[in-house]
């Protein structure tokens, strides 16, 4: 990993207008991603780990959706404020995304080679000899057999776990800067999520991507992250290293998610740890900690104020009352 700073998220806001009142689903999220560093985003569903980076290419759907706050720096550059051709630019080029679901991300009426050969024209500027030839290419390094073959089929062809194998090779066709993974291994079985994610980390490794991997599951950061980010309630509620944060975790939602990971040193006779209660609904949520209601080591406080973050030396940060001067002199 680089000390070179290649994106920087900055008190970003994204607001759903419903029937209902104002759903934030992202609410004042701050990161930075090196480059060739891989950060984890973790949560539950409805944390906002994708609506994040929706927003950071500037995918939201307008309306419902808005993003009503904050900056996106690329190479210092404010993606927010970019024209929509210059948007278009970038995304797929220089900062390529894999969705959750391959089967609804390719057309499944289009060839993978029409889907792929289009991408690397609009981006590369090759011919389209020249640019089969770079899509083929880019389908054997993902481990497709026979690419010279398969690459003329449909997305009905492959089986789910080729078919994601597709999307990261079209992802990283036009090399880009940042690949964000949204859960892309979710709808595959255990034995091909492994292979998937060793291969995304084998092709980000030699091309000197930096990857943004969102999961809902910390047994997939341990292996793949350089640093964590844990997301609850649209808000990072804790950041640091993946060491760190697997050694000595802080915020007690934290420490409730890696509780629930099964682990081989437990006795089996154990009953898994879940945390009790559900997310909270965002709609309109008080300025509170959200997870309150949950927490175990709950105080009156968290009832009436959203903690300030507070770091460490180790550049491990935690948005909890539990270490805050205000409460700790109360």
């Amino acid at each position: 990993m680089s000390d070179e700073v290649i994106l920087q998220v900055r008190d970003l806001k994204t607001y759903f207008t419903v029937d209902e009142g104002i759903v934030k689903a992202v609410d004042g999220v701050s990161f930075e991603l090196h480059r060739s560093e891989t950060l984890g985003i973790v949560g539950e569903s409805g944390s906002g780990k994708s609506v994040t980076n929706l927003s950071v290419i500037n995918l939201i759907p307008t309306p419902p959706g808005k993003i009503v706050g904050g900056e996106v720096l690329f190479h210092g550059t404010d993606l927010l404020k970019l024209p929509p051709g210059e948007i278009r630019h970038i995304r797929g080029n220089k900062i390529s995304m894999i969705f959750q679901d391959p089967m609804t991300s390719l057309n499944p009426f289009l060839r993978i080679s029409t889907q792929m050969i289009e991408t690397i024209q609009l981006h590369q500027g090759l011919d389209k000899k020249a640019a089969k030839e770079k899509a083929i290419e880019m389908l054997r390094l993902a481990g497709i057999p026979a690419p010279e073959k398969r690459i003329d089929q449909y997305p009905h062809q492959f089986s789910g776990g080729m078919r994601q194998r597709v999307m990261i090779a079209m992802a990283l066709s036009c090399n880009p800067e940042i690949l964000i993974a949204d859960e892309p291994t979710s709808a595959l079985d255990v034995t091909i999520q492994a292979q998937i994610l060793e291969l995304m980390k084998e092709l980000t490794r030699k091309l000197g991507t930096a990857v943004i991997l969102i999961t809902h599951s910390l047994g997939v950061v341990a292996g793949m992250c350089d640093t964590i980010c844990v997301m609850y309630a649209g808000r990072i509620v804790e950041r640091g290293r993946t060491e760190d944060i697997f050694e000595n975790p802080k915020h007690p939602y934290t420490i409730g998610l890696i509780r629930s990971v099964p682990r081989l040193d437990q006795e089996t006779k154990m009953r898994l740890y879940s945390i009790p209660g559900q997310p909270p609904n965002v709609i309109d949520l008080p300025d509170c900690c959200p997870f309150y209601p949950r927490c175990e080591q709950s105080m009156d406080i968290c009832r009436g104020k959203y903690p300030s973050i507070v770091s460490f030396e180790n550049n491990q940060s935690v948005a909890c009352w539990l270490y805050n001067k205000e409460t700790q002199n109360a």
